[in-house]
């Protein structure tokens, strides 16, 4: 049975309460069973087996309602965070952009649009990653990775993230911090699984003075590292959590055992590393739960790849997140989406954060787990504590789903409903 409920004007239900009576809630964390979510001002009222009399009711008892999904690793602007919204994706973390707290008032206020949190710019020597991914004649219409105008305030924090010793690392992170990012990211990347051996890379020094300035300034740090090597680097640095999976070879007992110990998470991006190895997502691009929400940019984006380390496997990848699940380490759901630009193929906000949950669980990780890692590890891993979880006082970010996906993965493509902050979205 579909969702029964009474049609009201967009936004209506944001100035009453809204019960929804769900035949299954996941909590974030765990199934709930069948229950009566109780929304109002935006916010989760109560969670229990009665509705108000007074509350509009949402009945639903073949589906499952969700926290709204994280995707922990993204480069936005307003029509990716837009597009995220409509697949159930409320709340995108931006690796590289330009959409700091200093910069997304237009965003926070808009429930039209999913959430964002920003790194601002990802420390890297000049002329280092990821200056090697662009055509040297390309020219973003829309500005640089954010799709802001370029204008001189856009382009400083780029300029001013250029580091090649650790007192330019320490200078740079404060100055990050000052301009609104809300965690610090680095660049360790020889160019090796891009097809550029030899860019310029950050050194050890450099890395760990940068990651001990973050932490001394209470922010949280991300590495990018595609390579064991990088990896070890990161781990060795202190780094509070990685925004790749290494993909230049299989994993080894030390490296697994590195990162585990070290209390790091690891945001996975699958897809990304499938695209970089020329697989791209035109299977997605078919299914019509996608396909209708497709632009024909995004369904040609979605339908390349990246395919520069096209001699990777893919099955060593799903091996190492099935080793860190089994060692116990936090794995996130990212996917590392960016512009609908084919040679940035393979990924398409929203709709790639449901692949990379298919990729999970084809590595091993438990159905009811890889939504964790989408939602509440997420949350709880970058300090999001208003989200990530279906609880009492939890902002009314929502996803409502037929089918049960704590079993079928894929269910969670059957998109029913969507809230931000309370507001339904109506994206079925």
């Amino acid at each position: 049975m579909g969702v029964q409920l009474v049609a009201l004007p967009h936004g209506t239900e944001s100035r009453m309460r809204t019960a929804i009576v769900a035949g299954r809630v996941f909590d974030g964390t765990k199934n709930l069973g069948p229950k009566t979510v109780v929304i109002s001002d935006g916010v989760i009222e109560s969670i229990g087996d009665q509705a108000p009399a007074d509350a509009l009711l949402i009945e639903s008892p073949g589906a499952t309602l969700l926290p709204g999904l994280i995707d922990a690793h993204v480069h936005t602007d307003t029509a990716g965070l837009r597009m995220a919204l409509q697949f159930g994706v409320t709340t995108e973390l931006e690796m590289q952009g330009a959409n700091t707290a200093r910069d997304r008032d237009h965003i926070t206020q808009d429930d039209n649009l999913a959430d964002v949190r920003s790194a601002g710019f990802g420390l890297t020597p000049p002329g280092g990653h990821p200056e090697e991914l662009f055509p040297k004649d390309f020219h973003p219409q829309r500005g640089g990775p954010g799709g802001r105008p370029a204008g001189p305030e856009r382009v400083d924090p780029i300029v001013r993230a250029k580091v090649t010793t650790p007192q330019e690392a320490v200078d740079v992170v404060g100055q990050l911090a000052d301009a609104g990012s809300d965690y610090i990211k680095f660049m360790v990347d020889d160019g090796s699984v891009e097809g550029h051996p030899g860019l310029p890379m950050l050194d050890q020094e450099t890395l760990n003075a940068g990651v001990a300035e973050a932490q001394r300034l209470g922010m949280l740090t991300v590495a990018h590292a595609l390579t064991i090597e990088a990896t070890q680097m990161s781990i060795d640095a202190g780094i509070d959590g990685l925004a790749h999976l290494f993909m230049d070879r299989p994993h080894t007992s030390q490296i697994i055992d590195a990162i585990a110990q070290s209390g790091a998470f690891v945001v996975a991006c699958v897809v990304l590393d499938a695209s970089m190895m020329g697989i791209t997502g035109s299977g997605l691009a078919d299914d019509p739960r996608v396909a209708s929400k497709l632009s024909p940019e995004w369904d040609s984006t979605l339908r390349s790849s990246f395919n520069h380390y096209p001699q990777g496997r893919l099955d060593d990848v799903l091996a190492t997140v099935r080793a860190l699940e089994a060692a116990g380490v936090d794995l996130l759901v990212g996917t590392d989406v960016s512009q609908p630009l084919p040679f940035l193929g393979g990924l398409a906000h929203g709709a790639s954060v449901h692949q990379e949950l298919q990729y999970f669980v084809d590595a091993g990780v438990t159905p009811t787990r890889a939504l964790s890692a989408a939602t509440a590890v997420t949350a709880r891993r970058f300090g999001l504590t208003d989200r990530g979880s279906i609880a009492v006082g939890q902002r009314a970010d929502l996803l409502l789903v037929d089918g049960d996906p704590t079993t079928t993965i894929g269910d969670t493509l059957n998109i029913r409903e969507v809230w931000r902050r309370g507001i339904r979205q109506s994206a079925a």
